[in-house]
């Protein structure tokens, strides 16, 4: 006796819920897939002070596109993101995954594929040229003081 293949994906489907392509993709991609991303940034950019100003860019020219946040970090870093999406109309999800914490705290997709390369924005760094003297002159202070114990 040889059961209906319908059946049994039926119940498949109820038991396991429906099956999913790229699960692992979806996992850290806040439930869609990477090819469809525009932006994305990780957690600890999230949580950082500042508003990185390539977010709001890019909502204002993907308007087409959803903001999703995740779910794992505090609303009060999640919420200077969701003032933008609502001043720029976009639509936003909260994803919260019980079995996985995603990297990413926050990225900006299509419903369809559009394989953007460079997704990931990069550490804001300001005032880089100060940043480097400082840098130097703590070197030069820190030869300046291994010198004096050989001399």
């Amino acid at each position: 006796m040889s059961s209906n293949p319908n059946l049994d994906d039926y119940m498949q489907k109820g038991m396991y819920g429906a099956k999913e392509t790229k699960p692992e993709e979806r996992r850290k991609f806040l439930g869609t897939l990477r090819e469809r991303v525009v932006i994305a940034l990780s957690q600890s950019q999230v949580i950082d002070s500042s508003l990185y100003k390539e977010i709001p860019d890019a909502m204002k020219k993907n308007t087409g596109a959803k903001l999703y946040l995740n779910g794992h970090l505090d609303y009060s870093y999640l919420s200077k993101y969701i003032k933008e999406a609502n001043q720029a109309k976009m639509e936003y999800t909260i994803v919260t995954n019980k079995d996985a914490d995603s990297e990413i705290g926050l990225l900006i997709a299509y419903d369809y594929a559009i394989n953007k390369e460079n997704i990931y924005v990069g550490e804001q760094k300001t005032n880089t040229a100060e940043e480097e003297l400082l840098e130097e002159n703590q070197k030069k202070g820190l030869f300046k003081t291994i010198g004096k114990w050989f001399s």
